[in-house]
């Protein structure tokens, strides 16, 4: 995969329509978080199965020189989202699809709002109907359905049929769209409309706003107008941890930012391994299991924290627990595991200004309603509550859910500042992980590092295999050393595969240059300005 370079901005998506409506904000003169929002929006739209303005998002956006700032756009549960009343309705688990799968304000357009005030105070003078403008013209006259969006919906369609509002979009006769037809949302181009005309927060306190919690009460789903009048995006500090080759970024709970940043953390102690070596897959592995365990005792709603954070970046935590792994021997998997479908995005402007951001619904599709009024798709996110009172999720109104949601940035020892991230649940941090540590560690160019295969421990995309899973590509001597070493594996048939997540990469340069490539796995790629 060829890397893209550029000495102006750059911005890279999982659909080539993202990436080039960013694109032409910073050609028209706009900012990297003026052409994140561009991205956004138009991302909603196009590619629908992985994102929705319905949703949640997550920004760290660092200005020139300076560490970055986390803008946390999730949405709480709503009001009506009680264990009692899940019990009352015969659920032991919070259902995944359906009415009562959308309980959690979407917080998503909350952070654009954020992210527009923050692009107004570096001097950012791009109108909203500008930036919204790709977005409303594919809704309005269409847009090319993906690969990808075909064959989630076949694999996904006995769910989501029957769900309020989602045949009249996504289906044609009862059948998936197919790949290369024409989708048009004339409902979600005129929601996207007025909030280019009434400003971002008429999606909480305003007309859109109504709407909305009018088609919520009517579907029986437990988030009220009342919920989503309170609800305001967060500007927070990140995560960081230092590395020899620089300080790494990434976003605080609820996401799991925290095990992201474990990862490398982790592996920054061990022995130096030869690129793509037993010993760099193995020993990236083995810190994703400790991350993984740290993670899953201690994350949850930032409020309700069972213990602080920053202890586990530390060094000494890492230094202990780094010297318990074996070079040789894999620990006993798995655990308890997450699922969840997403889009990572990057851009970096001329001036140095860098955003790594992601949005999601969770699931693909969310929860598979969309609203009629809006034409809005509503995430499944507090599918990740639990309905266990003692659990460390436990739903409550007002709580937060778990994030897998986690977009990363670094400022290396050289000079050089990196944008990553990608989808995939589960995957997230072990992808994120492989990226750097080839490009950055190993030396690799970016489309090389993001093109090498990969691998995944645990579940995602709906699947209930914890295994270690590889691509087809892996080295055949490689995957017998990891079997003998006790992990459990399976080598995939595929030798590009979308479990693997959709990952991107931006890396500006001590002088300014950029280089940056997104997924072959993906729709997309990078635009430079």
């Amino acid at each position: 995969m060829d890397t893209v370079t550029s000495s102006g901005g750059m911005v890279v998506a999982p659909h080539r329509a993202a990436a080039e409506a960013g694109a032409d904000i910073l050609r028209d003169g706009g900012s990297a978080i003026e052409a994140m929002i561009a991205a956004a929006a138009t991302i909603a739209v196009v590619y629908p199965h992985m994102n929705a303005i319905g949703g949640d998002g997550f920004w760290l956006i660092a200005e020139p020189g300076q560490d970055p700032k986390v803008i946390s756009a999730c949405g709480p549960a709503g009001s009506g989202a009680t264990i009692a009343a899940y019990n009352r309705a015969g659920h032991g688990t919070v259902p995944t699809r359906g009415p009562l799968a959308a309980l959690t304000v979407a917080g998503t357009v909350g952070g654009w709002q954020k992210a527009f005030e923050a692009a107004a105070s570096l001097g950012g003078r791009m109108p909203r109907r500008e930036l919204l403008m790709n977005a409303i013209r594919h809704a309005k006259e269409g847009c090319t359905v993906s690969r990808s969006q075909q064959q989630l919906t076949e694999e996904k369609l006995s769910e989501l049929k029957d769900q309020p509002g989602f045949a009249s979009v996504f289906l044609k006769d009862g059948q998936p769209l197919e790949a290369g037809s024409l989708m048009r949302q004339e409902r979600l181009a005129d929601t996207l409309d007025q909030l280019a005309a009434a400003g971002f927060d008429d999606f909480y306190r305003g007309d859109v706003g109504a709407e909305i919690a009018a088609d919520l009460e009517r579907i029986g789903a437990p988030v009220t107008k009342a919920d989503l009048q309170r609800y305001e995006a967060r500007i927070r500090k990140p995560l960081k941890v230092a590395t020899k080759a620089g300080t790494i970024f990434n976003a605080p709970p609820p996401t799991q930012g925290l095990a992201s940043l474990l990862i490398l953390g982790l592996h920054d102690r061990l022995p130096a391994a030869r690129p793509e070596s037993f010993a760099m897959v193995h020993g990236l592995v083995e810190a994703t299991k400790r991350a993984f365990l740290v993670r899953d005792r201690v994350v949850t709603d930032p409020d309700r924290l069972p213990e602080p954070v920053s202890p586990f970046l530390e060094d000494a935590w890492l230094d202990r627990t780094a010297s318990e792994i074996s070079a040789a021997r894999a620990l006993d998997w798995p655990v308890k595991s997450a699922l969840g479908d997403t889009i990572w995005m990057g851009a970096i402007d001329a001036k140095g200004c860098a955003v790594s951001f992601i949005q999601s619904v969770y699931w693909e599709f969310g929860s598979g309603c969309v609203l009629p009024r809006t034409g809005i798709t509503w995430q499944n996110r507090g599918a990740s509550f639990s309905l266990h009172p003692e659990a460390l999720n436990a739903l409550e109104p007002g709580r937060l859910p778990f994030h897998t949601l986690n977009p990363a940035m670094a400022r290396l020892s050289d000079g050089r500042l990196v944008t990553y991230g990608t989808m995939g649940g589960e995957g997230q941090p072990q992808t994120q992980a492989a990226i750097f540590v080839r490009h950055v560690l190993n030396g690799m160019p970016v489309g090389e590092a993001i093109d090498a295969p990969r691998w995944l421990l645990g579940r995602t995309w709906g699947d209930a295999n914890t295994s270690l899973r590889l691509e087809s590509r892996f080295d055949p001597d490689l995957v017998e050393a990891l079997k003998r070493a006790g992990h459990d594996v399976v080598v995939m048939d595929e030798a590009y595969s979308d479990t693997m997540g959709h990952a991107g990469m931006i890396v500006r340069g001590l002088r300014g240059g950029l280089e940056g490539a997104h997924d072959p796995r993906s729709d997309g790629g990078a635009a430079a300005a």
